[in-house]
């Protein structure tokens, strides 16, 4: 089992994260509006719990999670976190009667996403993130959400995020989605750091394992882990607890209630078991979870923590709620 307050090492790259980070979707108001105060207020309980690798988009509020991320991040000493965002999209204000596309982001700016794949879109793109950012320089870049958009990749995007690379403006890049398939062709026809993988190497859906996990290993490319909790479900389980960001069907609200369940004959939480989970595979380096407060912050913490016996993953496979295949976060 790796050790949980180790720093990892991102690929090929000199960039280390820390196990755990701070994913920044909830301070762009994703599902719900959060104040100034509480943005900033999970920024500084990340930092002070050790969470100092920040994920952030401008997808995320239409630019409201950078500049929250921005601003509490002012006067910090630059050398004291890690940054990460990604591009792929590109923002503009608003045309005449245009309305705002949240995309399950409320109470956002006047802005609008386009996608903008060129040399001169990227780097438009990535200079934007940083004067949000109030910065000069983030650690990492991804490429967010480009499956189906392989030939704009291959052909400027990710030559354009190998140029920064090279030059020593980003410390590694790679690629972000909630798509394993697409990210293990990526893994294997290019030279990537680190990609970012939301909702498929979970405790509730192993899909990762068939086709992102061995290209990986096999490349030397580091993985981080985003939706441990699958948007929610795994968080509080229950009729109505959503899944991918919509409702949960009723056959995977069974399972995790019977992880839930099989988490409480352990005496574990749930939610500890889904954030220690993923750390069973080799290629995994980190996992990134937002919070809206920042009680949920030090809870995540806490609970990454936690001490969790190898006999509960054992059981796990025993009830067929884990493959026989699937690799443990055992510590022994």
């Amino acid at each position: 089992m790796p050790n949980p307050i180790g720093l990892r090492k991102l690929g090929g790259s000199d960039v280390h994260v820390p196990p755990l980070g701070l994913g920044t979707a909830p301070l762009g108001n994703l599902y719900r509006a959060v104040t100034e105060h509480d943005a900033r207020t999970v920024v500084d309980a990340a930092l002070d719990a050790g969470c100092h690798y920040l994920d952030t988009a401008p997808h995320y509020g239409l630019g409201l999670a950078e500049e929250r991320l921005g601003r509490a991040l002012a006067g910090r000493d630059r050398g004291t976190y890690l940054l990460s965002t990604k591009v792929g999209r590109r923002l503009r204000p608003l045309a005449p009667g245009e309305a705002v596309d949240g995309q399950g982001f409320v109470d956002t700016p006047p802005r609008a996403r386009e996608w903008d794949l060129s040399r001169d879109g990227v780097l438009a793109t990535l200079e934007a993130s940083l004067a949000r950012l109030g910065t000069d320089a983030v650690d990492i870049v991804y490429l967010h959400d480009v499956e189906g958009r392989e030939r704009e990749v291959h052909e400027t995007a990710f030559p354009t995020l190998a140029e920064l690379r090279a030059d020593g403006t980003v410390g590694a890049i790679g690629f972000g989605m909630n798509h394993s398939g697409p990210l293990a062709r990526f893994v294997a026809d290019l030279d990537v750091d680190v990609v970012l993988c939301a909702g498929r190497w979970t405790l509730l859906d192993q899909s990762a394992l068939a086709d992102l996990l061995p290209v990986c290993l096999r490349r030397g490319t580091s993985v981080v882990v985003g939706g441990v909790y699958n948007s929610g479900l795994l968080a509080d389980p229950g009729p109505g607890a959503p899944y991918d960001y919509r409702e949960a069907p009723p056959h995977l609200v069974a399972r995790a209630l019977a992880l839930r369940d099989a988490c409480a004959r352990h005496g574990v939480p749930l939610r500890a078991a889904a954030l220690r989970f993923p750390f069973g595979h080799p290629a995994v380096a980190a996992a990134v979870v937002g919070a809206a407060g920042a009680a949920e912050v030090r809870d995540n913490a806490a609970l990454f923590g936690r001490h969790i016996p190898d006999a509960l993953w054992y059981d796990l496979v025993d009830r067929g709620l884990l493959g026989e295949s699937v690799p443990l976060p055992t510590e022994g």
